[in-house]
């Protein structure tokens, strides 16, 4: 049985390489543009891995990831976030919120296929 990802990024050009890239490598997507999609799309289909955009409309990134881990049932799920915010400070605000990596865009797709294929416990 495939891996699990969602993808949320408000960028389309962004969301349709990463969806396919993903694809190609073996993993079932699931996409959406906003935080609170995301939140919605997460406590349905539970999945393997989150990539996450920092800034999008409505709820950003980090509130997200923060629900995320204060949410029993989805506490575990790993959070790769992405993001164009690459200050150290922004890093760190990510990485303390509980996101398990953190991608400056812009982000060869190959790397984050590896990164999530390593998340995902899938090798690499």
């Amino acid at each position: 049985m495939s891996k699990h990802v969602l993808v949320v990024d408000d960028e389309p050009n962004i969301v349709l390489s990463l969806e396919f890239l993903l694809e190609q490598a073996g993993f079932t997507v699931t996409t959406t543009d906003n935080g609170e999609d995301a939140l919605a799309a997460a406590r349905e289909q539970r999945p393997d891995v989150v990539l996450l955009d920092i800034m999008l409309p409505g709820t950003d990134g980090y509130e997200i990831c923060q629900t995320l881990r204060d949410d029993p049932e989805l506490a575990e799920v790993p959070v790769i976030m992405l993001t164009a915010r690459g200050r150290e400070i922004d890093r760190e605000k990510g990485i303390s919120l509980g996101a398990d990596d953190y991608i400056v865009k812009p982000f060869s797709t190959s790397e984050v296929v590896e990164r999530v294929r390593r998340i995902a416990g899938e090798g690499g």
